[in-house]
């Protein structure tokens, strides 16, 4: 038996996608704000062509947040930005490099990001539900 969206209650997978974007569309519109910072954090980051890459990065939030958001193309946007999610974590957020001071908060935010991942694989495995362009 094959798991849809159209099992579960659309509203609350509405406010499920919903809440999920927003995370990426207000973090996307705080790097397009200070564009200058992100290129500096992404060059801190040893991330090739900064410059470029931190726009790569304003696109997949903005963008995929948006389209999970609105339910469009809902799949291809979880597997995106979980790909996306997981470069980051594994760059940003490699908790046991750091000293004791900065560990605990690094593993906080390596394991918010991993079930962030898991919401986004489960909503590319679920789709987006009926209250979505994509209907399901």
């Amino acid at each position: 038996m094959q798991m849809t969206a159209s099992a579960g209650n659309p509203m609350l997978l509405l406010v499920g996608r919903v809440l999920l974007g927003l995370l990426f569309v207000y973090f996307g519109y705080l790097k397009v704000m200070n564009i200058g910072g992100t290129e500096q954090y992404f060059t801190k980051w040893g991330f090739p062509m900064p410059q470029v890459t931190a726009w790569v990065a304003v696109l997949f939030e903005l963008v995929g947040g948006l389209m999970i958001i609105v339910g469009w193309k809902t799949r291809w946007a979880g597997w995106a930005l979980a790909i996306y999610v997981v470069i980051a974590t594994a760059v940003a957020h490699r908790f046991w490099t750091y000293e004791a001071a900065q560990a605990f908060n690094q593993t906080s935010h390596f394991f918010k990001n991993v079930s962030i991942i898991g919401g986004l694989v489960y909503l590319a495995a679920i789709g987006p539900g009926r209250l979505s362009v994509d209907k399901g």
